[in-house]
């Protein structure tokens, strides 16, 4: 026990050694929660996903500097991937909980025009939306597009006219 001590410490007084010692097993402890939230937790860019990513990195370091006790904050970690993992499952399940948690993908431009409500409510210039064009297809005019959608991952999705 005096080893665990020694290398791990106690309370907020911790030396260097000690955190980098949190720091080497709170790394692994994060991996395995990672594996534990899934793919979808940290492979997307949504604002649901950043919520475990946010606050698991906020929680966690409190284990490495010590302000927090180490196993306290290890077991809110888990619940907090647990939830994540939980209400993933439910959006899935139902649609409606699913809008209210992760939104809907808005139409930002369609057939020719601009929707300045959807352009204006999310924030997005036709600036923004053309470098989306630019990214998506390499080209820097709207003549081959037929919709451009903001994806609830905050991502545009860009339809091409259907060639005739």
């Amino acid at each position: 026990m005096n080893v665990i001590e020694t290398l791990f410490g106690s309370g907020k007084d911790l030396n260097a050694l000690q955190m980098c010692c949190r720091a080497f097993v709170i790394y692994f402890i994060c991996l395995l929660y990672i594996r534990l939230a899934g793919r979808r937790a940290f492979g997307k860019v949504s604002t649901f996903d950043n919520v475990i990513a946010i606050t698991l990195g906020a929680v966690l370091s409190r284990a490495i500097v010590g302000v927090s006790p180490f196993f306290p904050v290890l077991a809110c970690s888990f619940v907090l991937v647990l939830l994540h993992r939980a209400v993933g499952w439910i959006t899935m399940k139902n649609h409606q909980i699913g809008k209210v948690i992760k939104g809907d993908p808005l139409s930002l431009y369609k057939d020719g025009q601009f929707n300045e409500n959807n352009l204006r409510s999310s924030y997005i210039s036709r600036r923004d939306l053309m470098e989306g064009v630019r990214d998506k297809l390499g080209e820097n005019n709207l003549e081959n597009v037929e919709e451009v959608v903001l994806e609830r991952n905050g991502e545009f999705s860009i339809l091409k006219k259907k060639e005739e």
